[in-house]
């Protein structure tokens, strides 16, 4: 194979394994979403949240997602406009993002969008694939019930 075919099959593999993470959180499938993490993440959602990054086990990581998206009906993450730079065993990955929210409530405000951009590295595991090491998640801007929660 080809150097620059070669280049261009590892960086769809890279965007497979950021897209998996979406894909396996809407499914709420956290052993999935367990799978795509590295053993500890530099995980920022501070942009969204405060506070500071902090390094996190991907059991935590997937235990705070699924008691937080709990009382959320539905879930749709929707990813694009990847950017991707692999050099050997670490690649970088970068992508807008909209995660949108939805529960029925009685005020009929059921929806919630997250609107932004995300900023990842990985390293090509022992087997080959890519697992994410930093998760930084860029908020551009919130709107709709931000109280979905409460219903």
């Amino acid at each position: 194979m080809s150097k620059s075919l070669e280049a261009l099959v590892e960086k769809l593999r890279v965007q497979e394994a950021v897209t998996r993470l979406f894909v396996s959180t809407d499914r709420r499938d956290w052993a999935a979403v367990k799978q795509c993490f590295a053993a500890s993440v530099l995980f920022d959602m501070t942009s969204m949240a405060g506070g500071q990054p902090a390094t996190m086990m991907p059991d935590q990581i997937a235990a705070a997602w699924e008691t937080g998206l709990r009382p959320i009906e539905h879930l749709h993450h929707q990813v694009g406009n990847y950017l991707i730079d692999v050099d050997g065993q670490d690649a970088t990955a970068a992508c807008y993002g909209i995660a949108l929210h939805h529960k029925a409530t009685a005020s009929g405000r059921n929806t919630r969008a997250f609107v932004g951009s995300y900023d990842f590295s990985l390293r090509q595991g022992p087997d080959g694939d890519w697992i994410i090491r930093s998760f930084r998640f860029n908020l551009k801007f919130l709107e709709g019930n931000l109280e979905l929660e409460k219903g």
